[in-house]
């Protein structure tokens, strides 16, 4: 009984909003921290860690923002009454000899006996703002390419010259594609109709072709938009004898690969500005992005737009 009374008192006792404060602010940290170290480890294709990093990822982002939003919430007042007292011209206007510390708050936040300061509340201001700004500049050199694409100091994705200069994320060595294969052996199989259809590179060519400008939208987070051409997987589809295709199981040369595979539906292979992508910019393809064949969908995730295609089979509707 002793224990339940106990339990009952303890139980009762008001929330300790310091305390729940800072356990918030620490499950937001370590949110935003495993963020941070298994973005940079995707970046990099590091595994280590054992489990599947979008699963994470998503799960971590969730407990950042709950742990924020009721930081947030408990802090409001707090927040307003530290705007409300120091105003941004007076920050702004407020040089490093003339910064004082803070009063002392119930919260123990402010030491009772800071230092001089070392930096002035504009100078944070300064540091935070051209951080972010750096960050972003950066960040577009990645996700957007074109006029910012040099801006990318860090590039992950790789960089070349000329039409060929955009994300690439998975490379062919990384894919154990041979050479060889993507060379003058190379066939396309064409199934699913009466007969299989085989045909070279150069038969490809010799078709009508159609240009679109699509992009790459990769699940990470970034997106390329470039000039395709190629072949209408339509055409594709009647030339294999299906000429209304409820779908297709496109196949590349890599073997093994979580994306080596990729199955489309009828309104994908109907839509004019699918191809089987032979040229990007004006150029042949190169072998990172897809030599000698590709698949180009409008709207479709990148990792299904099918590098290094070696077949597709047409199903009839």
């Amino acid at each position: 009984m002793v224990g339940d009374a106990a339990a009952v008192r303890l139980a009762a006792r008001p929330v300790d909003r310091p305390t729940a404060g800072a356990n918030l602010v620490g499950d937001a940290g370590r949110g935003i921290l495993f963020e941070i170290v298994t973005g940079v480890l995707n970046i990099q294709y590091d595994y280590i860690f054992g489990f599947s990093f979008y699963t994470g990822h998503y799960f971590a982002a969730w407990v950042f923002i709950a742990g924020f939003a009721m930081h947030v919430a408990l802090k409001f007042p707090r927040m307003l009454t530290g705007l409300r007292s120091l105003p941004l011209r007076k920050v702004l206007c407020t040089r490093l000899i003339d910064t004082r510390p803070e009063p002392p708050d119930p919260d123990g936040l402010v030491p009772a006996h800071p230092a001089d300061p070392t930096m002035s509340r504009r100078g944070a201001l300064a540091l935070v703002g051209s951080g972010a700004l750096l960050m972003a500049v950066l960040t577009a050199g990645q996700t957007l390419g074109g006029i910012t694409r040099d801006a990318a100091l860090l590039l992950p994705r790789g960089r070349s010259r000329g039409p060929h200069d955009f994300q690439v994320n998975r490379t062919a060595i990384a894919a154990g594609i041979d050479p060889r294969r993507t060379g003058t052996q190379w066939r396309l199989t064409l199934t699913g109709g009466a007969s299989t259809v085989v045909v070279d590179r150069g038969t490809l060519a010799g078709m009508a072709q159609r240009s679109a400008r699509l992009p790459i939208a990769c699940v990470e987070g970034w997106s390329s938009t470039q000039t395709w051409s190629g072949v209408p997987l339509a055409e594709l589809a009647r030339l294999a004898g299906v000429p209304s295709p409820r779908s297709a199981r496109v196949t590349s040369l890599e073997r093994g690969g979580a994306f080596a595979r990729a199955n489309l539906q009828a309104n994908q292979i109907r839509d004019p500005d699918s191809l089987l992508a032979l040229r990007v910019n004006g150029a042949d393809l190169s072998l990172d992005h897809g030599y000698p064949a590709r698949v180009i969908v409008p709207a479709l995730p990148g990792v299904h737009n099918t590098k290094w295609v070696s077949s597709i089979r047409f199903e009839a509707g």
